[in-house]
């Protein structure tokens, strides 16, 4: 699918970017910029997609995302309905944040959520409806007032309860170069021969480890066990062949990816997409077909 890139304007004299936007709008395509982004539907209802991963949204749905994340919010409206006001955005670029990390400790309490947010952040309704009134205020705020409502409203993503990572590993491991060392070796390794059928033991040899130091130090490195990270990939890559080949067979997928029976890539792939091969299939479809003027 064709990916734009979004060019976000911050004025002169300010930090960071933030607007409210309708729909239709410019921005509704699939799209990226390195700003991270603090989005906030307030209006509408439809379906969103960050990363590889697609879901429905109502109003009071909030979510962070990191640079360079690709995103998409379509509404559930009519070829000829509009909503004048649908969304309350903060865009600030990774310079701001970074030297706000750098110059105030206080400020280390955010580095984990900023992190995740590279994959994206949905937080709850709650978190939702705190946020709101305060980034209404920013929209309209000049001088140092926007910096205290932009940190408190960061202190409160911080602080959020009931947070849920949106976009897949296999899709950061994508975007970011992966640090040096003998997991991370490994885990390119795994990513090279997919679908073969290589054990655990055959990993941990190829890290001088042995298998139960292996199978410890892959959990710590990814939070996940060899089998669960794999099939997960295994996944992402029958998501992006889905994408990619319109006329592929899900059947054939299935053993292309490196699943041995049908039944069993089906199961995978609902527990961790939340439906269907062919469902995820036509729901990217329908964001490719849905394309905003600029």
């Amino acid at each position: 699918m064709q990916l734009d890139l979004e060019l976000v304007h911050i004025r002169k004299g300010e930090s960071f970017a933030a607007w409210r936007h309708g729909y239709p709008f410019r921005t509704v395509r699939w799209h990226y910029h390195p700003e991270y982004e603090i989005h906030l539907v307030v209006a509408t209802s439809g379906r969103f997609y960050v990363g590889d991963h697609v879901g429905e949204f109502s109003p009071g749905q909030l979510i962070l995302t990191g640079p360079n994340l690709p995103q998409n919010w379509i509404s559930d409206l009519g070829s000829d309905e509009t909503a004048p006001r649908r969304t309350e955005v903060i865009q600030f670029p990774e310079s701001f944040i970074e030297d706000a990390l750098q110059a105030f400790p206080e400020m280390d309490a955010a580095r984990a959520l900023l992190e995740r947010s590279r994959r994206g952040i949905l937080f709850d309704y709650r978190t939702g409806a705190k946020v709101r009134p305060l980034m209404e205020r920013l929209t309209e705020a000049r001088g140092v007032l926007r910096l205290g409502l932009f940190f408190e409203i960061l202190d409160i993503l911080v602080n959020a309860p009931n947070t849920q990572t949106l976009a897949s590993m296999s899709l950061l491991l994508d975007m970011e170069k992966a640090e040096e060392s003998d997991m991370n070796r490994a885990i390119a390794y795994l990513r090279e021969n997919l679908t073969a059928p290589i054990s655990e033991a055959e990993f941990a040899r190829f890290t001088g480890q042995s298998p139960s130091a292996f199978s410890r130090s892959f959990k710590r490195h990814t939070g996940s066990t060899l089998v669960r990270f794999r099939n997960q990939l295994r996944i992402d890559l029958a998501c992006k062949m889905l994408l990619t080949d319109p006329d592929a067979k899900v059947a054939d997928l299935c053993f292309e990816v490196g699943f041995s029976n049908l039944s069993n890539f089906n199961r995978h792939f609902l527990r961790l997409k939340g439906m269907s091969p062919s469902e995820f299939r036509a729901k990217f479809a329908e964001n490719e077909a849905v394309r905003m003027p600029a």
